[in-house]
């Protein structure tokens, strides 16, 4: 089993940061912050360690914020002693942009200054979150200038902070109800370069999508006029979610929006009875039962058994038939019912269904059980 992140963000993070100030800032106390960054740090999680040593460093830097933060600033590029190949190296400025966010609200200029040269060395997409909340007009303003920043990291902050949705993060309320002022920024962004900004783009488009799938839908049509490449695929990342979930609107900005005229025959699913951790395999064909060829979107999904004894769907993307005229294809997926961090397997029944142009028909069950 892989080691935890968590374990890669231990006692060195502190005494570091404590190395990296002392640098330029030699009143700095070094050994009483690591001391009190450290109480009660191994019981905490990642994000929550960001924000424990945040709170050391407001205890022991200058109360004055501007002169706290400048001191911050002047320590980022100091030698620190990390291993800079470590998947959570830029992590080690978790805590300097928490700070921001929990003591620099009332000192605009200063933390903007501050976010812009931190998300160029780690990210400052969830500490951007509380300046939305407060002073969300002078943010937008902010982002609008940062839609051209030279740097694609400032760039993908601009799209990647004012998700509504951001994982990890708090949800921003006020754009989950109107979107418009974030689709205001990905307009700008939407032919960016950098396929990071690009990615982000499409993950914001995606987050709208969950509250205003008529949005997201009507935005996809019109970005596809005149398409590049590059654009098409950020159109095609942004509608996946809802085309999982089968909304009318993003099948028909993709074209399938009409009712696949095939047949579903052959269904197969076996072993009937599955051992948690053993594989399951699905497998059906389909005939376009039309006299003209057809493009069909063929997706499954498997509805899983929960604690309570409900069911949730999960679906997984298959493939895109180009179908002749009565053709058959047979088409086949093998799934792990193995624990995973995303997702715990409950005994019970689990229905399969195939999305045909993402309307479901069913293709049978299997039974999950704990041991042979």
């Amino acid at each position: 089993m892989a080691e935890p992140l968590v374990n890669q963000y231990g006692a060195d993070v502190p005494q570091a940061i404590a190395r990296m100030i002392s640098a330029v800032f030699p009143a700095f106390e070094a050994r009483k912050f690591v001391a009190d960054a450290l109480k009660g740090y191994d019981e905490l999680a990642l994000m929550p360690r960001g924000k424990h040593m945040a709170r050391a460093l407001q205890r022991h830097l200058p109360p004055d914020y501007p002169t706290a933060i400048a001191i911050l600033l002047a320590s980022l590029d100091q030698p620190h002693g990390r291993d800079p190949g470590l998947t959570l190296g830029s992590f080690l400025y978790l805590p300097h942009t928490l700070f921001v966010a929990e003591v620099g609200l009332d000192h605009f200029e200063e933390s903007m200054r501050a976010q812009h040269a931190l998300t160029q060395r780690f990210t400052a997409e969830f500490s951007i979150r509380a300046f939305f909340q407060h002073h969300e007009a002078a943010t937008l303003a902010r982002f609008r200038q940062w839609a051209s920043d030279p740097s694609e990291h400032v760039r993908r902050l601009v799209s990647e902070g004012s998700r509504p949705r951001l994982p990890w993060a708090s949800r921003l309320p006020a754009f989950q109800k109107n979107p418009a002022p974030v689709l205001e920024l990905l307009e700008l962004l939407r032919d960016d370069p950098a396929l990071y900004v690009r990615r982000s783009v499409a993950n914001n488009l995606n987050d709208i999508g969950k509250d205003h799938p008529d949005v997201l839908a009507a935005t996809a049509k019109k970005w596809l006029k005149g398409a590049s490449d590059e654009r098409r695929w950020i159109v095609q990342h942004a509608l996946r979610s809802a085309v999982k979930r089968g909304e009318a609107g993003a099948l028909e900005v993709l074209g399938f929006g009409k009712s696949a005229e095939v047949e579903v025959s052959g269904a197969r699913i076996t072993p009937k009875r599955v051992v948690m951790g053993e594989k399951v395999n699905i497998a059906f064909a389909i005939t376009n039962t039309s006299s003209r060829p057809q493009r069909v979107l063929v997706d499954f999904c498997i509805h899983y058994v929960k604690a309570s004894g409900k069911s949730s769907a999960k679906v997984f993307k298959l493939k895109v038939l180009d179908l002749a005229p009565k053709e058959t294809v047979r088409l086949s997926k093998t799934v792990s019912t193995a624990e995973m961090t995303t997702r715990k397997h409950h005994a019970g029944k689990h229905r399969v269904e195939v999305l045909l142009n993402g309307q479901a028909q069913g293709l049978g069950a299997f039974e999950l059980v704990l041991s042979a």
